[in-house]
């Protein structure tokens, strides 16, 4: 079994739903080593009162490099996006950045693999997650052919991608590996970024704050399925580990129920993105978690249906 630690990128924004990733990870998981939490260095006090024993709250100073600099937030009164600065790219964004911090934690954990968690996922099951993610092979999550040459959004940072890893060919409808509670080896992530530098002749980091329309995910999952290597040294699944809500509609009580009944009994986790406005008291009543309880969420046995029989899968074990 390889060591696993956690990894999540958030800001001061997403604060009251990483309380919830993080109250639901210190009742539900197992497994892991440490969970790193990768924020901007003003926002560094907000976070600390989630450190502990196994959480780490790290400034993101600490991972990027020298010549790219936040602006101060006082002097941001035209963006109202964080902005860093740079005299070898144009600005940089603070979606960008928690990209590139995910990539850069993955590269600097003791840890052989990372799972990736953003602040908008919780747990809702016992979950050993280092059995699931330290396996000889990772899990690589995959939506096979899910992504059409118009796509507004992967379409277009699937072709930043292969300009950023040198891939020629490349065909539609292409695979999609965006998801959430995703799996990252670091060899493996050592390698993407040698793959970047390779093709663009630059520094991973500025190649991204050139390019900046890209998917992190994107990125890792085509590394590996062009590169025989890596492929071997992956378990490709279809089978997420997270029931999720991925558009803009905001969600009430029942209809977070809802998706609690859709679960299949291997998905421990929920995402509900934060761009849906889906309120957090309501998120927090469903799932219990003000209390710190370990009572399952408010469903009841008969509701849950074989989701209320969990226990981890023996394919994660």
């Amino acid at each position: 079994m390889h060591s696993v630690a956690l990894l999540t990128a958030s800001y001061a924004k997403d604060i009251e739903r990483f309380s919830l990733l993080s109250e639901s990870i210190d009742t539900w998981l197992s497994g892991y080593t440490r969970h790193y939490v990768l924020v901007n260095d003003e926002d560094v006090p907000l976070f600390e009162r989630f450190a502990s024993d196994k959480r780490v709250i790290v400034p993101a100073s600490n991972y990027l490099p020298k010549w790219l600099w936040a602006l101060p937030p006082a002097l941001q009164f035209l963006s109202k996006r964080r902005v860093w600065l740079s005299l070898l790219s144009s600005p940089v964004h603070g979606w960008h950045i928690q990209q590139i911090l995910k990539i850069a934690g993955v590269l600097n954990a003791p840890e052989q693999r990372v799972c990736i968690l953003d602040s908008d996922n919780l747990f809702f099951r016992e979950f050993d997650v280092g059995q699931y993610a330290g396996a000889e092979k990772t899990p690589l999550f995959v939506t096979p052919k899910d992504i059409g040459a118009d796509h507004p959004l992967h379409g277009l940072w699937l072709r930043t991608v292969d300009q950023l890893l040198g891939i020629k060919e490349r065909s539609f409808p292409a695979d999609d590996y965006v998801g959430n509670a995703l799996v990252w080896d670091k060899d493996t992530a050592r390698a993407m970024t040698d793959a970047i530098k390779a093709a663009t002749g630059l520094n991973w980091v500025l190649a991204l704050c050139r390019k900046k329309k890209f998917s992190e995910y994107l990125m890792y999952g085509h590394f590996v399925a062009k590169s025989p290597a890596h492929l071997a040294t992956h378990r490709v699944t279809e089978d997420s580990i997270a029931v999720s809500h991925w558009d803009d509609t905001p969600l009430d009580r029942p209809a977070i129920e809802a998706m609690m009944r859709a679960a299949s009994p291997e998905q421990v986790a929920l995402c509900i993105q934060s761009y849906s406005s889906t309120s957090i008291d309501d998120i927090r009543d469903v799932f219990h978690l003000s209390s710190r309880d370990r009572r399952s969420p408010s469903l009841s046995p008969e509701d849950m249906g074989d989701a209320a029989e969990f226990e981890v899968p023996a394919k994660t074990r």
